[in-house]
């Protein structure tokens, strides 16, 4: 998917429109308390107005109603925004309207301006399929995207975080600027070298580790890895299903057996394809799902009154082994409670092994969301090659599914 970056066209003198994905977290203070995809769209913010560019910021915070919610603004961004680049950053207190027209036509090159929360308008989350089947829905997500497009010579795409979503601002507004350059920023760049070019010509041995509560979220994904990775570690309250399905005892585990039959069918296309699932050998146990509860480690059934909430020490040297001769890791969810001790154990030791893998020169990608998070508490960033920017578009794009927000920007 070779797609033109910002740097592959000339933006001197140009008003250039821009979707980031600022979702930052907010204390109650409207504070920011990680400014960390701030940072991560800086490179391709500093290149277009190095470049001589007029630059036009958009993007979403949090899960308004459609209409505006002060804890949702994004006005503390601009602030920090406006810190990190050591310059004002113009705040538009609406994404669209007669304002915004004017504030944008007045930004001389090098100036930056940030728009207002795009979900403080419905019509920003009207679903394409939606749009399709109602006319007035269509008619109504067109005018506001021809809004954002008309501000604009240039549309970016850096939003990575909500690449598998049909947004207005993501797709409809590209749509509406045909013609004009519609390319990715850095960011989008990086995610797609790094997921695509690992999945398509991975050096093996190539291991998936997948985690979290649910098998249901994570079918397409295993369906897809099944035919490109050598093994697939599964941990997390998704092992369970998989424990059900071979008939054991589960206790009072999360468990979706009605995904039991496809827990059992996953096992058999894996054996024929000739991929290694690998299943918890061992698993921490406890009487309550809170911290300091009464607990053990436990081999195969899990006894009624007792619930999982980890891999156990077996599993994590099992899974440590696997993780540390593998040249390629991709990681998604995490292999217990690890935000409660002491069920942070197996997380830990997975991305311990994950980081020492990379130190040997493994090329390691976690797909954001629990996965990234862990990372980041157990300060391993520096020793993995990839942290994704975005959990549920990696997700997708781990389960082989395509992105028209992608596909329509232009071809290299």
């Amino acid at each position: 998917m070779a797609k033109k970056t910002v740097a592959d066209i000339n933006v001197k003198g140009k008003k250039v429109l821009m979707r980031v994905d600022f979702n930052v977290p907010l204390d109650g203070a409207q504070n920011i308390t990680n400014d960390n995809r701030i940072v991560q769209a800086l490179p391709t913010i500093k290149h277009v107005l190095a470049q001589g560019g007029s630059l036009i910021l958009m993007s979403h915070l949090g899960r308004p109603k459609g209409e505006p919610e002060a804890r949702y603004s994004l006005a503390p961004v601009a602030k920090r925004l406006g810190e990190l680049l050591g310059k004002t950053v113009v705040f538009a207190n609406d994404c669209i309207g007669p304002d915004v027209k004017a504030k944008a036509a007045a930004l001389k090159p090098g100036d930056v301006m940030l728009l207002e929360n795009v979900r403080f308008h419905k019509e920003e989350t009207i679903k394409d399929k939606a749009a399709k089947e109602d006319a007035q829905l269509r008619t109504a997500k067109d005018a506001f995207a021809k809004q954002l497009a008309d501000l604009a010579d240039v549309y970016v795409d850096d939003a990575f975080g909500t690449a598998h979503r049909d947004n207005a601002s993501m797709y409809t507004v590209p749509c509406m600027m045909d013609g004009k350059p519609r390319v990715s920023g850095f960011l989008i760049e990086k995610e797609l070298k790094f997921l695509g070019e690992t999945l398509e010509n991975p050096e093996r041995p190539f291991v998936a580790i997948l985690g979290g509560a649910k098998v249901s979220d994570k079918i397409g994904v295993i369906e897809n890895l099944l035919r490109k990775v050598d093994c697939i570690l599964i941990g997390g309250a998704m092992a369970y299903t998989f424990f059900k399905a071979q008939g054991k005892r589960v206790g009072d585990s999360l468990c979706e057996s009605d995904f039991a039959d496809k827990a059992i069918d996953l096992l058999k296309q894996a054996e024929e394809i000739g991929c290694d699932i690998v299943l918890p050998v061992d698993t921490a146990v406890a009487k309550e799902f809170k911290a300091g509860a009464e607990h053990k480690v436990v081999e195969g059934d899990i006894e009624d009154g007792w619930q999982g909430m980890d891999i156990g020490p077996e599993t994590q040297a099992l899974f440590a082994e696997k993780v540390k001769s593998a040249k390629t890791i991709v990681w998604n969810g995490p292999m217990g409670v690890f935000e409660m001790a002491p069920f942070d154990a197996g997380t830990k030791a997975v991305a311990m092994a994950v980081a020492e893998a990379t130190d040997k020169g493994a090329r390691s990608i976690i797909g954001g969301g629990d996965s990234a998070s862990a990372i980041a508490l157990l300060k391993l960033e520096d020793r993995v090659s990839h942290i994704s920017t975005g959990g549920g578009a990696s997700l997708e794009f781990l389960e082989g599914k395509k992105f028209k927000c992608l596909d329509i920007l232009d071809a290299k």
